[in-house]
């Protein structure tokens, strides 16, 4: 996107036909990359406060690992639900009301004051949230041929990088100059006026009043292009394949959340940040990250430069960060702050970097008509695994006060996913359903 290619040869191919190709897909793709940022904002602002409500309201690890298990929960029992209810509602109606769902959830968070009130203000975040993907994923559907989808989808999901660096920047601003309740009422400020934008904005591409002719001709040049049958659940688990993916999912998804949910007070209790100077150590990470997720997409084709077959250079990316993850294991023990922003870095970026060649997996191992399907079941596997290692991370942190286990676990994650992989869909062995 960064040299406009993809836009350029949009408008070209409609000069040529006489008739302005237009963008209004793009802004559409704008909508869920905002969209996206406001959904990590929203559920990154308690682990900003924990430090925070730990002295005010006397949070536990234990109860605050609860918390995050009631959000992991209906975040992976969302997934079973969200798909559905945005085909039957549609992209326009639907996105809307699982962006109120989880606002006014996140601004729910504001009249909390025990773990328990809080855990509920949580749970049904979780719910809301889980609609975020497949809502977008729904739209860029709808939106975009097939030959820009990836594009689009890379566009909007960079969009929870924005916003996990966003939220370090707004919420102890909020929180200093007006109490941490207002801070969980700040990005719902946001929503309502995204919800806003998206009534009056969104349509589909046939309704929509400033589409071109041309624009939707290319929008629609590729709907006649057969996809295949639906495959249902119950029949894609019969497969190696989709257990190897959802066990790779099982495994590492939660580190990225226990990144998300547990570095702040990592870097409050280990080197004494205040709410003031937890920001910075946050950004850096999270921008490592978002180059992570970029540079991950990359990584295949330096192995297939060097004659290895396209599977075989995805699983060799996939080595490589996890190879990069295992330093991790002695971030308990770093004196240096930046040290351990260094490392952490690194981790989260690698981590991205993994997870962009593990979705793709799932392409390589299913024909497109399955590969929806195979990824809402990982998904849910992610969001399980997350759940129960919030569980582990309060306990462990009430008794011990000590990171030590968890970055441990952290750093021996993706060479176990990769190895259980790698057994049960040796090559990435492609499926062929039989009629």
């Amino acid at each position: 996107m960064a040299d406009g290619t993809e836009f350029d040869s949009g408008m070209e191919s409609g000069s040529s036909s006489g008739t302005r190709m237009g963008r209004v897909r793009w802004t559409i793709c704008a909508m869920l990359f905002v969209a996206t940022s406001i959904n990590y904002m929203d559920r990154q602002v308690i682990a900003i406060l924990k430090p925070t409500l730990q002295h005010s309201i006397g949070l536990t690890e234990v109860s605050y690992g609860y918390i995050v298990d009631a959000f992991q929960i209906a975040y992976a029992v969302g997934l079973l639900a969200a798909g559905r209810l945005i085909d039957k509602l549609g992209t326009r109606i639907g996105y809307m009301l699982v962006m109120a769902v989880w606002s006014f959830s996140a601004m729910g968070h504001s009249l909390a004051n025990t773990a328990l009130e809080f855990g509920f203000a949580r749970f049904f975040l979780g719910l809301g949230e889980s609609g975020n993907f497949p809502a977008a994923i729904k739209t860029v559907a709808e939106w975009f041929p097939q030959n820009e989808r990836s594009l689009a989808t890379g566009i909007f999901n960079s969009g929870a990088n924005v916003g996990a660096i966003l939220a370090p920047i707004i919420v102890p601003w909020v929180t200093l100059r007006y109490g941490w309740h207002a801070a969980f009422l700040s990005t719902g400020v946001f929503s309502a006026f995204w919800i806003l934008w998206w009534f009056r904005n969104y349509r589909k591409p046939s309704d929509h009043p400033t589409l071109t002719s041309a624009e939707l001709g290319h929008i629609y040049e590729e709907a006649a292009e057969e996809m295949g049958p639906a495959v249902p659940w119950s029949r894609l688990l019969g497969y190696r394949q989709t257990w190897a993916f959802s066990i790779a999912k099982f495994l590492t998804d939660p580190i990225w959340w226990f990144y998300l949910f547990w570095l702040p007070s990592y870097f409050s209790s280990k080197f004494n940040l205040n709410l003031a100077h937890l920001g910075l150590p946050l950004i850096v990470v999270y921008n490592v990250s978002a180059l992570g997720s970029i540079g991950g997409g990359w990584l295949p084709s330096p192995f297939r430069r060097l004659g290895l077959s396209p599977h075989r250079a995805r699983l060799a990316a996939m080595l490589f960060c996890a190879c990069l993850v295992v330093p991790i294991f002695t971030a308990s023990r770093l004196q240096s702050e930046w040290s351990a922003i260094a490392l952490l870095s690194m981790a989260a970026g690698a981590h991205q970097g993994w997870s962009a060649n593990l979705f793709t997996t799932s392409s390589d191992m299913f024909p497109r008509s399955a590969v929806g399907a195979v990824v809402g079941i990982g998904g849910m596997a992610g969001s399980v695994g997350g759940a129960i290692f919030a569980f582990l991370a309060g306990h462990v942190l009430q008794r011990t006060q000590s990171y030590t286990v968890l970055f441990g676990i952290a750093a021996s994650a993706y060479l176990l996913a990769l190895l259980i992989l790698c057994l049960l869909a040796p090559g990435l062995k492609r499926v062929e359903f039989r009629t």
